[in-house]
């Protein structure tokens, strides 16, 4: 079931650590860096809730509910692994990471959902380790593909924009591992028919979540919340908007003030005239007044993702450029001092993966000593010093640069990886698990737009656009996503789980 991972998260630990570096190397700036990441949270917060919703609708006689969209995702991610290092400019490298993220999101986003639908309660905290274990390994590997190759004689430099050959083959490897290893999943696994998973449910009462069905007066009532909140929101949005246009800030904020804030009120005030002219049938209802409806702990788990994973952005974003500029002191990506440093960062970005591939399966044992959530806590404390490190480092040793940090990172991916997700499946009806973990997305991405839209900002008015301190600021929010997991309501121990 999870070794179609290995692929997905090969597609992913090339993005990851590579963009930035094609970005670069075709002109941008590292103020501009931020806003050309955009693409990736963005497609993830309009896809992964639509692929399931539908996900949960689907049911095709061979492929059954899930294993359509892993396959759809697999082919054309794999397609713009291939095509996106042969960018010619900065504008198509953009445009490409749109439809590289998008593909890969297609295929990741029922993954999460397939494991709650094939394995019960007791058997999910292992399941998603599983999981965590093939995406160590696999972005472990990609990650040491361009350094690998520069040791086998690929070249690791060329002419100014111009993406180096190490990094080109890196994808093309990349592209083909994603497709078998989805294909291996999609053939030698199986998934239980609608019948099968209502006798799962009733059977454990996860139904106790299920919303009676409403009343034409409450979605009117709804209705005219949504259109409240909407307004406001839009207003807010316009204001914020005008004043950055105003005061001449930097344009990364349109993306927190139009994208996020002004368009989520555009889609409230859509939702609320709809309910109040009672057509109240359609999936945009539906997803609009479940994710409202969500479940305490998915709401107490939201700060903790958001803050994570604003963390991680801001690592993703800004590793290159911080070590290439403050430990390398370059910022020429055609010299050799830039390209040793940006294989480095990948060498970093492997040794975290494989960190975290390790630690996979110790999380599940401290965590029946001690609980899910201080189990999660004590992996991202770590992950939030491993990132703040770094700014103490000031010569590229090995150790000190490629491990030292890279081993907190390691520990609060693992846990990222599986402890929110086992904690969230089992407070989540099995008829809407693919959609409730689309949903669980937005606390993914949202922080990944925020993060886009305001690092710019910070680094350059007030770090001297040194891209260290993005580092800094993601280390102190990895922190404070630990403390915030400790009042999660986990109720069900993981230790009544493992005995039974």
């Amino acid at each position: 079931m999870s070794f179609g991972f290995l692929g997905i998260q090969m597609g992913f630990a090339l993005q990851n650590a590579n963009v930035s570096r094609i970005f670069q190397t075709l002109g941008a700036e590292i103020d501009d860096i931020p806003i050309l990441w955009v693409a990736a949270p963005l497609t993830g917060l309009i896809v992964q809730p639509i692929i399931g919703y539908f996900s949960d609708r689907t049911w095709h006689p061979k492929l059954g509910r899930r294993r359509p969209y892993f396959l759809a995702g697999a082919i054309l991610a794999s397609l713009a692994l291939i095509i996106m290092p042969n960018s010619p400019v900065l504008w198509f490298a953009a445009g490409m990471l749109w439809i590289m993220d998008a593909s890969i999101n297609v295929s990741m986003e029922p993954f999460r959902a397939f494991v709650g639908d094939n394995l019960p309660e007791e058997q999910r905290t292992k399941g998603f380790a599983m999981q965590s274990f093939f995406i160590g390994i696999g972005a472990y590997v990609a990650s040491k593909l361009p350094n690998i190759l520069t040791y086998l004689g690929v070249s690791n430099t060329a002419p100014e924009g111009i993406i180096p050959d190490s990094v080109k083959y890196s994808f093309y490897i990349g592209g083909a591992a994603f497709f078998i290893a989805v294909l291996w999943t999609v053939v030698f696994s199986k998934e239980y028919t609608p019948e099968e998973m209502e006798a799962f449910e009733a059977a454990e009462k996860e139904d106790d979540f299920e919303k009676e069905k409403q009343s034409e007066s409450w979605f009117i009532s709804n209705g005219k919340s949504h259109l409240i909140k909407g307004i406001i929101a839009v207003t807010i949005g316009l204001i914020t908007t005008y004043l950055i246009y105003h005061f001449n800030l930097k344009k990364d904020l349109y993306v927190l003030t139009l994208g996020l804030i002004t368009l989520g009120g555009v889609a409230l005030i859509i939702s609320g005239l709809m309910q109040q002219n009672k057509n109240t049938k359609g999936g945009f209802i539906t997803i609009m007044n479940d994710f409202q409806s969500m479940p305490k702990m998915m709401k107490q788990l939201a700060w903790v993702q958001f803050f994570s994973w604003f963390a991680l952005f801001s690592m993703w974003i800004y590793m290159t450029p911080a070590i290439t500029e403050y430990i390398y002191g370059t910022t020429d990506t055609t010299s050799e001092a830039y390209n040793i440093g940006a294989n480095q960062v990948g060498e970093m970005f492997a040794n975290y993966n494989l960190v975290a591939a390790i630690v996979a399966f110790l999380l599940p044992v401290l965590a029946k000593a001690t609980s899910r959530k201080f189990t999660h806590f004590l992996a991202l404390v770590s992950g939030g010093f491993g990132l703040i490190s770094i700014y103490f480092i000031s010569e590229p040793s090995t150790f000190l640069v490629e491990w030292l940090p890279m081993i907190g990172v390691g520990i609060a991916w693992a846990s990222i990886l599986s402890i929110p997700y086992a904690m969230l499946s089992g407070s989540l009806p099995a008829s809407k698990m693919g959609y409730y973990m689309g949903v669980f997305n937005f606390f993914i991405v949202i922080p990944q737009l925020v993060a886009a839209s305001i690092l710019g900002f910070l680094v350059s008015y007030f770090f001297e656009s040194q891209p260290v301190y993005a580092l800094l600021i993601g280390g102190a929010s990895m922190i404070l996503a630990g403390v915030l997991s400790l009042a999660v309501n986990d109720n069900t121990s993981t230790t009544e789980l493992i005995n039974e």
